[in-house]
């Protein structure tokens, strides 16, 4: 079971970052959640290892740059051993995750975002958990997740992007951070329509196998047979390819095109009343959720 001790303060938004190897994407993941934050936490490992045991760098321009936008002296570092040799990634991955929630606190709203996933309207998501806060009261007797949707970013071609042309859901807030997997604590979940940008693969071949070595699923990845196909799969052809997930290929089944070289551009560009999941769909999500945990 775990344990955390209650938070003094309690209801805040509390939102936690894992630094590792690809660090410079916060520069993009957390100005869409810093004025609605009350405080951020950037979990970073005291030795600077990955959940793989690999070693990696930080220039210091980026400290820098932290300091400098961190206008109202929000974000705090926790720094820990977060490696731990007898585990595997994944392990390593829940173990960071547990002692990140409970630094953040009982009582609070603990989300955890990842370096590569930029909220498109994190302020609609906060309102979704404010209309919930009667879950902070007792969260170990009332745990919750509450999920919002991936766009699925695959990779940067001429002229554009290519993404997954159906959205997934990912667990991003709960009021009980007793994680299981990942992000998922296996108790009830509430689905809302919020949606995230996840730039999991449009990134450099090199930035990919960096990736695929250092984080939870290391260990679950044939790299080499997604990586070829990943390199064949360009603007003219993707229609002729299927399945693209990288641990369970048929998850990701199509790919979409969309104009853009940036973020900025491809939001702009983008179509979010089309991607994001039914307002039927989600009753439907939501009413068996509330069903499925009604008598546990």
């Amino acid at each position: 079971m775990l344990e955390i001790d209650l938070n003094k303060s309690m209801k805040k938004i509390q939102v936690g970052f894992l630094m590792s190897y690809d660090y410079e994407l916060l520069k993009k993941s957390i100005p869409p959640v810093y004025s609605e934050s009350d405080t951020i936490f950037i979990a970073l490992d005291k030795n600077q290892k990955s959940w793989s045991g690999k070693k990696f760098d930080i220039d210091p321009a980026f400290f820098s740059w932290l300091r400098d936008f961190d206008h109202d002296n929000k974000i705090v570092f926790y720094r820990e051993n977060f490696f731990d040799p007898s585990l595997n990634p994944m392990q390593n991955e829940v173990r960071e995750r547990e002692m990140l929630g409970k630094k953040m606190g009982l009582g609070n709203w603990i989300i955890q975002i990842d370096s590569d996933e930029y909220f498109l309207d994190f302020r609609a998501f906060i309102k979704e958990l404010r209309a919930r806060d009667s879950y902070l009261d007792n969260p170990e007797r009332t745990p919750i997740q509450i999920a919002g949707y991936f766009i699925n970013l695959y990779k940067y071609v001429d002229q554009g992007l290519l993404y997954v042309d159906e959205v997934r859901n990912q667990k991003f807030a709960t009021n009980f951070p007793n994680y299981k997997t990942g992000r998922n604590t296996r108790t009830r979940i509430i689905y809302t329509k919020n949606l995230v940008l996840h730039e999991c693969l449009s990134r450099s071949e090199e930035e990919i196998k960096t990736k695929f070595r250092n984080w939870g699923h290391s260990h679950q990845v044939n790299f080499k047979k997604f990586i070829e196909k990943w390199r064949q799969v360009n603007a003219e052809n993707y229609r002729e390819y299927q399945n693209f997930f990288y641990l369970e290929p048929k998850k990701w089944k199509n790919l979409a095109f969309i104009k853009g070289q940036t973020i900025s551009e491809i939001l702009n560009n983008l179509d979010r009343r089309s991607l994001g999941p039914s307002s039927v769909y989600l009753w439907k999500k939501n009413f068996g959720q509330w069903f499925k945990f009604l008598f546990k």
